[in-house]
């Protein structure tokens, strides 16, 4: 896991800490944080932990994106998430006492720190900031995770297609989308050729662009158009 061209990333200077959970520590939690923490370099496709595993600890996203995933009874993997810079991933299944439900993967590259599962529930016993914060971000996940369900059990194939692109627009922000296709009808949940005709019509339609296996949206208002929004 660990590699040596990665390089080690402390608390203080880490660009992805301010859209952290840990965003509001100060600089003695932040120091406790640091102590506690171990940085690893992933490769692209590298597991971080897989489904029905037990947690160990957190991950917290330093560079890069990874998947959350679950696996149909045929294999067929449903991306229901894709973290980004400075989110916090694996906490939840520590709270129920349960193995993982889902599997996380790297997309890319990735700089990723891990606190060990102890040492992040004492974090949460004697760091108020960082309770709440989690209470709010299970509380704002459930509220998404209901939207992105109903969005892709009632809409068609092209709608959630435009729905999933803009999820993405603002996970990308301003780099341009860069999924496998495979990866992509994962999260869209659709067969692959489906979704290489579908993004050959937004194409012709003027709503996306598409440099190789990177995907650029032109038209934003006509993508909400589409999805509903």
């Amino acid at each position: 896991m660990l590699d040596k061209s990665h390089k080690h990333v402390t608390c203080s200077t880490c660009g992805a800490r301010k859209n952290s959970l840990f965003a509001n520590n100060c600089e003695n939690e932040t120091t406790l944080v640091e102590e506690q923490k171990t940085c690893a370099f992933y490769k692209k496709n590298q597991p971080l932990f897989i489904e029905s595993s037990f947690p160990r600890g957190v991950f917290c996203l330093n560079q890069g994106k990874v998947k959350i995933f679950a696996r149909g009874d045929e294999g067929k993997e449903q991306i229901i998430h894709i973290a980004k810079e400075g989110e916090i991933i694996g906490f939840r299944a520590m709270f129920s006492g349960e193995p993982y439900k889902v599997s996380a993967s790297t997309l890319e590259e990735c700089n990723i720190c891990f606190i060990g599962k102890e040492d992040f529930l004492n974090m949460i016993e004697t760091n108020a900031t960082l309770r709440n914060g989690i209470m709010k971000e299970l509380s704002k996940e459930l509220g998404d995770r209901a939207v992105f369900i109903t969005n892709m059990a009632q809409k068609s194939v092209r709608e959630r297609l435009a729905f999933a692109l803009l999820i993405l627009g603002d996970i990308y922000d301003k780099e341009e989308i860069n999924l496998t296709r495979e990866d992509l009808a994962n999260f869209v949940g659709t067969a692959t050729e489906t979704l290489i005709r579908l993004l050959k019509d937004f194409k012709e339609e003027g709503i996306i662009e598409i440099h190789t296996r990177k995907l650029e949206i032109i038209n934003k208002d006509k993508l909400m158009h589409l999805a509903g929004k």
